[in-house]
């Protein structure tokens, strides 16, 4: 200080002090520490971080909308395959009760002309029979009594 002239000297502690001064004010403790540039670049990069930190939330609550909006859409779309599967179900159900109702039908025929074919087998059975009888009579191979007897047990059948 001393190779300096008094009035330089003195304008420099001036400076010092003002801008002492201004950036104690504008940044308090943290001026001592960081100076002006570090202030700013800190500051600089909690404004970046605020700001991401806004948009990550706007992201986030995006990502909650699109959410809710599946979740609703799938919810929609559980309702419709469970109406059409409940539609198959009744369609399935009434399709088998038809086909019930004609294999009853048609079994119920089957045992009717079943009941007929017997019926009309015995018949022609019996006469060929009765037939034989008499055949076997007319050849002497059986008499007369025991005809009768084959003759009453066909009348039994």
């Amino acid at each position: 200080m001393s190779s300096f002239p008094p009035v330089a000297a003195t304008a420099v502690l001036v400076a010092a002090a003002i801008v002492f001064i201004v950036g104690f004010a504008r940044n308090g403790h943290s001026f001592l520490k960081y100076g002006f540039k570090q202030v700013v670049v800190i500051s600089s990069l909690e404004k970046r971080f605020d700001s991401l930190e806004s948009k990550f939330s706007e992201v986030k609550d995006e990502i909650d909308g699109l959410r809710t909006e599946v979740k609703a859409e799938i919810d929609g779309l559980r309702t419709e395959v469970k109406a059409e599967i409940d539609g198959l179900r009744t369609e399935v159900k009434a399709e088998i009760d038809g086909l019930r109702t004609e294999v009853k039908t048609e079994i119920d025929g089957l045992r009717t002309e079943l009941t007929t074919i017997k019926t009309n087998h015995f018949g022609h059975l019996k006469n060929y029979l009765g037939v034989l009888n008499g055949v076997l009579l007319d050849k002497d191979i059986i008499d007369n009594e025991t005809r009768a007897r084959l003759d009453n047990e066909i009348r039994g059948m």
